[in-house]
Formats: C-alpha cells, sequence, structure tokens
C-alpha cells in the first residue's frame, strides 16, 4: 500500500505557528509519526508539503500517474477556496481523506468550509497530531483491498 500525505500552505510552521491552535509539535515530528504508524500498518508512506499551489497540484498529478493507494491531505488554508487543489484532486480514483489540526468548525466562518468536501471520503479535525494518525488509518481502511 502506497499513501501520500499531502500538507499545504504554511503547514511546515507547525511547531512555531499560533501555537495555542496547532500545539508545539513540528512537520517533520507529525511525518516521523505518519511513518512509524505506516509501518504498523503495512503502508509505505510518503509525506510532501508545499507552500506553492502548482507544486501541489503538480505532486497530486503525480500521485494519479504512480497509481497511489490513497491520499491524507491537509491543505491548510488552501482547504476553503482552492478549487485547482479540488479538481486536481477529483482526478484521483483513490480514496482521500481531509484532515486539520484544528476544528475548522469551531474558528473563524471561512473555515467552515471545504472546498474539497465533494471530492474526499471523509474529513477528521480537531485531534491535534492524532487528526493525522486517524486520517492515515482511515485512508488505509478505505483502500479496496485492504
Amino acid at each position: 500500500m502506497k499513501i501520500l500525505v499531502l500538507h499545504g500552505i504554511n503547514l511546515n510552521m507547525f511547531g512555531k505557528r499560533d501555537p495555542a491552535q496547532y500545539g508545539t509539535v513540528t512537520l517533520a515530528e507529525i511525518d516521523q509519526q505518519l511513518q512509524a504508524l505506516g509501518q504498523e500498518l503495512g503502508a509505505q508512506v510518503e509525506c510532501f508539503q508545499s507552500n506553492f499551489e502548482g507544486a501541489l497540484c503538480e505532486r497530486i498529478h503525480q500521485a494519479h500517474a504512480d497509481k497511489i493507494d490513497a491520499v491524507v491531505i491537509n491543505a491548510g488554508a488552501w482547504t476553503h477556496y482552492s478549487y485547482g487543489i479540488r479538481d486536481a484532486l477529483a482526478i484521483l480514483k483513490c480514496p482521500i481523506i481531509e484532515v486539520h489540526m484544528s476544528n475548522v468548525h469551531a474558528r473563524e466562518a471561512f473555515r467552515h468550509v471545504s472546498v474539497f468536501s465533494e471530492v474526499v471520503r471523509g474529513q477528521i479535525c480537531g485531534f491535534g497530531v492524532d487528526s493525522y494518525l486517524l486520517g492515515l488509518r482511515a485512508a488505509v481502511r478505505a483502500i479496496p483491498s485492504a
């Protein structure tokens, strides 16, 4: 099983950005936890982060070509307005799980809407790093042959 974890804009600043909202864990630490859980679940986990919308779209296109089995995505603020990323995700034939460290529904009104909601299997939010780990578990379970 090959699972791609995508981190969007500003998420490289985890550990430095708004610790009250996101905690003090870094993106590298999140990726390490995902790799460890992936091994437990028998999945190969690749993590990719970019602050450039086009780079994230190109990585999604590559995921399609590589026949990735599932995608876990936290696109950050792009979740709420990037139709480009939404359309790239719609190309994929595999399960897609949307995750967020914070509870986006308890924050500013613009964060309550995900333009990805029609193309993802589900959304997990509000559990900090566990949102990612739960998302990885959900992705593995959503793979048809898993």
